[in-house]
């Protein structure tokens, strides 16, 4: 045997112990946390910090999943995203560009598609709160561990919010230097990872560095049929964190970790699932697909052929990322009983993305999105560990200023798409000006393009937040098998938002606003005072009455009627939302939270243990920074959730048997729902949503070499309220079909929101379940090895809030492989790894509206099967 052995020589069989070494240096090890149970019986103890202590995770009344940075590595997992396939009720995907991510833990999520929200998901590397959950996506390299908790955590973590919490812990220096590595991957698609990390020590056990860097490249699983094929959704990622350990005491450490990395990547791709060419079930009612051609697009039929995974766009999607961030963390331990832990931090972060967002090779219109955030936390808490009562007390400080300069632009062909959409009605109006304005000489003025080319949309967002919080949370024996847990926590946030909108013409004209909305040429009910048909119905009659003598051209009340179509961008406004203006935002947000907890543990023997807890959580309102339809309200209010939570974590030690189990109900209100409609995110408080479900995790060594885990989350949820919700669009277009949650009595002024009361939440699944089977063996004396089988379940799914009938993913399963050798005389491991190695279509958990394009649905497409080849030498 080598001097230092891999984890998984070791007896115990569970082989994911986390402990991070400042923790262990701050002397806040619960007391009689020392591990017991199932150490004969060879379940390893897990140790977690889910309470801000060192604990064993099976005496901790939470539920929590621990994955070590060793089996990170052995299941090459790359991001946070590969994290699903290990965690119970956790959602995490990527859609409209590389730096827009979003994560759930039990059906509460948060779309990071729009800059006036925050998580749901506290997301935490070393301690420091990551305030934009773009910046978790690079590589997960020289982790320690990551721990994931579910349900509000409103008590002790940095950032209060009501869904969960993701801890990232890295390596932290050493003095032993004996924790350095290189790593290599390359697989399909041109795929390249590189990393290594390596600590030395300046002063004997007094001062350490470690240097850790990586790269990543790989081409595009997307092909775009006039750019290349495996252009888009590429990868072209690196970073590097420097970190020092100074220890010039027991009782005194102080970290200071300095981080860096980059994204310019090509991204995303999203191909039609389904076409407007011709509407399903009208006969004679034909979309913007039917358009395309006449302009030089090219169409896609959608179904199947969306897995063909090819696009066509105008332009390449552009994606790019600056991520950095300064922290300092002190341990002090005071003596036996009292500890400090102060955490300051740092943070910048800067994307700016490019998308072409007509998802077509016509130049319509693109967008652009250029975002800064800077951050800076404090945090500091105090720890006493006594006999029978431990408690935490500290106080928290984060203040943050986001800048956003987004714009949507329109392009070459966007005033004859537009025209398009009149299907020709509009001529004989249009021409009958242009020949009166020939006629008199140009004293009538001709009509006007409809939609320029070069007209901008803009907005820009300012945000400045501060939020300052006081918690404690104690631990109580009340007997040597009961133990009580309570917690409070006193939260102060204020907001000063401002955005403001701007709709530039390229002429430098004034924008128009004449007409509300374009009508349904098909239904005459709709043709009513306000919309652009009504408009020019009212002009071609009069037109009619100047050509038949009946009225002068000269006429006010027949110029007033023709004005809005000699006003250049006269059908922007009527198009939607998106196109349109609309007023300022200028609003100050003070909000002030009291969130908690209590739990209740029983211990009921060495390897039982049973719990009963209550939480609340909270995250605070904003405003949405997208263009919104009239009727929906720019600022939202806070987001509260309480959940009751019921937990079993038991080891048969005889059968080497390791189940822990939690049931959960959660209600929250004024549930922050964000939806895309082809016209903006609809971005609303939601009202009531409810939450229920169970979760289990199993381990089983059946054998000395093998291992079976098994994980299950049923994830039960919908809106007990929402009036306001976003309506059927693609259904609606193709089947004439009104969406049911439609309660105006007015067909020719429908409200622009539909009741989703009963509906579930976008992209959240009822039922997943993993199955892992990991066999062990030795090659020779030397030379460890073992294979494991992966298999995911994903239950069907609604993707997009309408719940409409054509946004809907069936289950699908997933199968994941690996054969690992270690050569212990060289320290060294190759991994044979394959991830969807059955090639296995679906859709990656969210689909959109097009924009402007009303019966088209684009989606985006998860990974197809990759496999590859991934060496590590450790020195």
């Amino acid at each position: 045997m080598s001097k230092r052995a891999p984890i998984f020589y070791k007896p115990s069989k569970l082989a994911i112990a986390i402990t991070t070494s400042l923790s262990l240096a701050s002397g806040s090890v619960y007391a009689d946390d020392e591990p017991k149970k199932g150490e004969e019986a060879g379940l390893e103890v897990i140790t977690v910090t889910a309470q801000k202590r060192i604990q064993n995770l099976q005496e901790v009344p939470i539920a929590v999943t621990a994955i070590s940075g060793d089996e990170m590595t052995q299941a090459v997992i790359k991001d946070i995203y590969d994290l699903q396939s290990s965690v119970p009720g956790l959602g995490a995907f990527q859609s409209q560009s590389a730096t827009n991510s979003s994560f759930s833990i039990r059906g509460v999520g948060t779309s990071s598609q729009n800059f006036g929200l925050e998580s749901s998901v506290g997301l935490y590397v070393d301690g420091v709160y990551r305030a934009r959950q773009n910046s978790m996506i690079n590589n997960l390299v020289d982790v320690e561990a990551v721990e994931v908790l579910r349900g509000p955590q409103g008590t002790l973590f940095g950032k209060n919010t009501p869904s969960g919490a993701i801890q990232i812990k890295t390596v932290a220096p050493s003095h032993d230097g004996e924790d350095g590595f290189v790593e290599a991957t390359v697989g399909n698609f041109g795929l390249v990872n590189y990393s290594g990390a390596a600590s030395f020590s300046a002063i004997d056990d007094v001062l350490a560095f470690r240097v850790t860097a990586f790269g990543s490249q790989r081409d595009g699983i997307i092909d775009d049929v006039n750019l290349g094929e495996e252009t888009i959704n590429d990868r072209d990622r690196w970073g590097t964190r420097l970190q020092a350990l100074y220890t010039p005491s027991d009782d005194l450490s102080i970290r200071i970790i300095a981080d860096y990395s980059e994204i310019d990547e090509i991204c995303c791709g999203a191909p039609v699932q389904l076409s407007n060419l011709q509407a399903n079930e009208i006969p004679g009612k034909f979309g913007s697909d039917a358009v395309l051609p006449q302009l030089g697009g090219t169409v896609f039929p959608g179904g199947n052929e969306f897995y063909d995974r090819e696009v066509a766009l105008s332009f390449l999607p552009e994606s790019t990322m600056t991520d950095k961030g300064l922290s300092l963390e002190l341990n002090w331990d005071i003596d036996d009983n009292y500890s400090i832990v102060a955490i300051s931090a740092f943070r910048s972060f800067e994307s700016y993305d490019n998308i072409d967002t007509d998802f077509t090779d016509v130049d319509l219109f693109g967008t652009s999105n250029d975002s800064e955030q800077s951050s800076f936390s404090q945090e500091i808490r105090l720890n006493y560990v006594g006999k029978d009562l431990n408690y935490i007390v500290g106080a928290y400080y984060f203040s943050q200023d986001l800048d956003l300069d987004y714009s949507l632009y329109t392009d070459s062909l966007f005033n004859p798409f537009v025209m398009s959409s009149f299907g020709g009605a509009l001529d004989p109006l249009l021409g009958g000006i242009d020949a009166l304005s020939a006629a008199t000489g140009g004293l009538i003025a001709p009509s006007a393009e409809a939609g320029p080319a070069g007209t901008g949309f803009d907005h820009v967002a300012e945000q400045e937040h501060e939020s300052y919080a006081i918690f404690g949370q104690f631990d109580y024996k009340l007997t040597d098998q009961l133990t009580l847990t309570a917690g409070l926590r006193y939260t102060d946030e204020t907001k000063d938002l401002s955005t403001k909108f701007y709709e530039n013409m390229a002429s430098g004209a004034e924008f128009p606003t004449y007409f509300s909305s374009i009508g349904d040429p098909s239904n005459p009910d709709t043709v009513v005072p306000g919309t652009l048909l009504y408009g020019a119905t009212v002009a071609g009659a009069m037109l009619g009455a100047v050509g038949a003598g009946q009225m002068s051209p000269f006429d006010p009340a027949f110029q007033q009627a023709i004005l809005p179509f000699q006003s250049e961008g006269w059908a922007l406004k009527a198009l939607g939302a998106t196109t349109s203006d609309r007023p300022d935002i200028n609003e100050t947000l003070d909000d002030e939270q009291v969130t908690g907890t209590a739990k209740l543990s029983y211990q009921y023997d060495n390897n039982t243990m049973m719990y009963v807890s209550y939480g609340t959580g909270y995250k605070s309102g904003g405003t949405n920074t997208d263009r919104i339809r009239a009727g929906f309200e720019p600022v939202f209010e806070a987001e509260t959730s309480e959940s009751l939570e019921v937990g079993l974590k038991k080891d048969f030690v005889e059968q080497n048997v390791r189940i822990n189990a939690a049931a959960h109900y959660t209600t929250v209100e004024d549930f922050q729902a964000n939806t895309f409609t082809g016209n903006g995110f609809n971005l609303q408080n939601a009202g009531d949503y409810k939450i229920s479900g169970f979760e289990v995790e199993a381990t089983w060594f059946p054998t000395d070499t093998m291992e079976v885990n098994f994980s299950y989350a049923r994830v039960d949820a919908e809106y007990d309220s929402f009036e306001r919700g976003n309506c059927w669009v693609a259904y609606t277009w193709h089947t004439g079909v009104v969406d049911p949650g439609q309660e105006s009595t007015d067909p020719a002024n429908p409200n622009p929101y539909c009741n989703r009361k009963g509906d579930r939440p976008g992209g959240e699944p009822e039922n997943t379940a993993v199955l892992k089977v990991k066999q062990e063996y030795y090659l020779s004396e030397s030379v460890y090895s073992y294979i494991q089988l992966e298999y995911s379940y994903t239950g069907d799914m609604v993707l997009d809030g309408s719940n409409d009938p054509y946004a809907v993913q069936d289950s699908y399963n997933l199968l994941n492989a690996r054969y690992f050798i270690n050569f212990e005389e060289y320290d060294m491991d190759i991994i044979l790894w394959g991830r969807n190695v059955l090639d296995e279509e679906y859709i990656n958990r969210t689909n959109f509206n097009t924009p402007l394009q009303p019966g088209k649905l684009n989606a985006y497409v998860t990974e197809p099967a990759t496999y590859g080849v991934t060496f590590k030498k450790r020195f």
